[in-house]
């Protein structure tokens, strides 16, 4: 029988670790409420010390850019850490040419969940409610159910635009977000991608369709 874990035991693992507490619960439950082996599969996880280091100022870093396709697409990344010796080090500089990669691959469009505009996010929840109330399968369901397949519907659309959320495109297995922690637990510093820019040659520009017959009559005046 799994061992029923207390709000207690959360907060002294999470006071220790520093890691959040769905991440404390999911451990204390992995590990039967033992703290010591909680604290190991926080650790495992590159957890236990990264949600205290990513309270830390992180004014160094590097600005990455990465062009594909022949010019047609390019990417502006800046990703932060804290001091110069890790901005320079290889394995940073690795890690920051990934992420430019990964977003002119992925094309998201905000870093983390929390950077989404509420207007955005509004409209999701519009769209998806009223995809899941004309779904026929979903006839006469009461709308507790309806409201939990539109929060399904919106963590995709996280992972789909949230730059953290995505599957990593080097390793499908692990999201950026994990990448992230990864690297700060590898540098023992704070470690947060700031901001991106992806430019895709014209984007956004509606394209002349070339009506040679109009031309010729406009220019005999016909």
């Amino acid at each position: 029988m799994t061992k029923q874990v207390t709000p207690a035991e959360i907060k002294s693992l999470r006071e220790k670790t520093g890691a959040g507490v769905m991440e404390c619960k999911s451990a204390l439950v992995e590990a039967d409420g033992n703290e010591e082996k909680a604290i190991d599969v926080l650790r495992k996880r590159g957890l236990a010390t990264a949600t205290k280091k990513a309270g830390r100022v992180a004014a160094e870093g590097l600005v990455n850019s990465y062009i594909h396709a022949g010019g047609k697409v390019g990417v502006l990344v800046e990703v932060n850490c804290e001091s110069d010796f890790v901005a320079r080090s290889e394995p940073f500089r690795t890690f920051v040419h990934d992420i430019a990669m990964h977003v002119t691959a992925a094309e998201p469009r905000f870093v983390t969940k929390d950077d989404v505009p509420s207007a955005v996010l509004e409209k999701e929840r519009e769209i998806a409610l009223e995809q899941a109330r004309s779904d026929p399968k979903n006839a006469n369901k009461p709308q507790q159910v309806l409201d939990k397949i539109v929060e399904g519907r919106l963590v995709k659309f996280y992972q789909e635009t949230c730059l953290l959320e995505q599957p990593f495109v080097k390793d499908q297995n692990i999201t950026v977000g994990d990448l992230v922690r990864q690297m700060i637990q590898s540098t023992g510093e704070n470690v947060k991608i700031r901001r991106f820019t992806r430019y895709k040659m014209g984007e956004g520009l509606e394209k002349r369709v070339s009506d040679l017959a109009s031309e010729v009559q406009d220019l005999l005046g016909e």
